[in-house]
């Protein structure tokens, strides 16, 4: 190896001496350039609030040319002659509503969408005035599914059960849980049962009934299903809503307030703060009437659509986005999109996300602070559950929730409570 810096003749220079003087070079400039670069980092952390938000997602340029650009014609559901005697197209679509539910912006910023989640109530004592005895058939209808194949129905579930009988407004409502086999023999599910006959119910789903009577009838696709239950799910979803009317809750979900506010409206959820370009609405939580033309328009674009991937969101929130659209270019009122924190406060900003459920209460959290007291009873956090409707926790059905954390104290055992307390006060009427 020959030193060719030197003015002097080369001479030569041992390979081990020469990788030596090449590795001082670099560390003499990473002495310098790192602590200069984190000089400016932090300068520009200070001076500025930086935001950003990966989430990589890859679609084929085929599929989006295909399914997602293209706008088909409606199949002609909201024709006067075609929408049932059931549906009240006035009242339902062109109907003056008392509460607002779509604010028109993200909403990322601070407390913002559980501020507003917080305007959609009732006044105190509005709601709960004394009232004659409803027939179960009469309440405002909920829908649940649970397949029994995948696994058996346990504690976790039982969670969702529990959120409903302590929030909902039970004289006036009930649950109705549908599954692809009997669940009549579990035990969780015959306490419920017994504790609230009036409010609770169980279902067989029969696909091909439900089915009769829409653009899905007898349609080869009825049959789809995959090992996340998503395609199944998601037709079960729409079909049950289709032949009985009420709002759809998915199992994964703890609810945090009364939902009847929400009900004047037919509505989907926003899936996230960040508006996913194709994936931008969720049907976790969501509302539509008996024989709503919303979800025969709905069929009829799974009908005439090629086979939904598996497993995907294909007759999920891909679905519903495409409806929506053509809704828009036929000049047809769409349904509304809630914002996200009513149903899912876990997916937006660092800063405005409610804490990790499966992860153990932090002093140093974010909501620490704000509007006091924090994650405590009582506290911002607490607060903000009772603006809100509830909370999505996207399956993880594997992770358990610490003892003492914010779900176990401000939600569980306060379901607990309330389930306790609704059960004597029945007992002494």
């Amino acid at each position: 190896m020959y030193d060719h810096t030197s003015s002097t003749p080369p001479r030569w220079i041992p390979p081990s001496r020469w990788l030596n003087m090449r590795l001082r070079r670099v560390f003499t400039f990473l002495k310098i350039a790192l602590p200069l670069v984190f000089f400016i980092c932090y300068a520009v952390w200070y001076l500025y609030e930086p935001h950003g938000h990966i989430d990589l997602v890859f679609y084929e340029r085929e599929w989006i040319q295909r399914e997602m650009l293209p706008l088909s014609p409606l199949g002609g559901c909201f024709d006067p002659e075609r929408v049932s005697p059931l549906y009240n197209v006035s009242e339902t679509v062109h109907g003056r509503k008392r509460f607002e539910v779509q604010a028109g912006v993200t909403m990322r910023m601070g407390m913002d969408c559980y501020d507003f989640a917080g305007t959609v109530k009732f006044a105190e004592g509005e709601w709960n005035e004394e009232q004659r005895y409803i027939p179960p058939e009469q309440r405002a209808q909920f829908h649940t599914y649970w397949r029994v194949d995948l696994a058996s129905l346990g504690e976790r579930q039982e969670y969702m059960l529990k959120s409903f009988f302590a929030t909902q407004d039970l004289p006036r409502s009930r649950l109705i849980l549908w599954s692809n086999g009997d669940l009549s023999f579990n035990p969780i599910v015959r306490k419920y049962l017994e504790l609230f006959p009036d409010s609770f119910a169980l279902q067989v789903v029969d696909i091909p009934e439900l089915a009769k009577g829409t653009p899905m009838e007898n349609h080869r696709f009825l049959n789809l299903e995959d090992e996340k239950a998503w395609l199944d799910g998601d037709l079960v979803r729409l079909l049950v809503i289709w032949t009985y009317g009420g709002a759809w809750i998915d199992m994964d979900m703890l609810l945090t307030r009364d939902l009847s506010p929400l009900l004047e409206h037919e509505f989907v959820t926003q899936w996230d703060c960040y508006d996913k370009i194709y994936q931008a609405l969720n049907g976790a939580l969501m509302h539509f009437h008996k024989h709503s033309p919303y979800l025969c328009e709905a069929f009829h674009l799974m009908a005439h659509s090629t086979p939904p991937r598996s497993p995907s969101t294909d007759w999920g929130a891909i679905l519903y986005l495409r409806l929506w659209r053509r809704l828009l270019s036929e000049s047809i009122p769409p349904f509304k999109i809630l914002p996200f924190c009513f149903s899912d406060p876990l997916a937006c900003r660092l800063d405005n996300s409610v804490p990790e459920p499966f992860e153990p209460d932090r002093r140093d959290a974010k909501w620490t602070g704000r509007r006091g007291a924090g994650l405590e009873e009582g506290g911002a956090l607490d607060r903000a559950l009772g603006k809100i409707f509830a909370v999505h926790l996207h399956n993880r059905w594997d992770r358990a929730f610490p003892k003492g954390g914010w779900v176990d104290r401000l939600l569980l055992k306060r379901h607990e409570e309330e389930i306790g307390r609704r059960v004597r006060i029945d007992g002494e009427l």
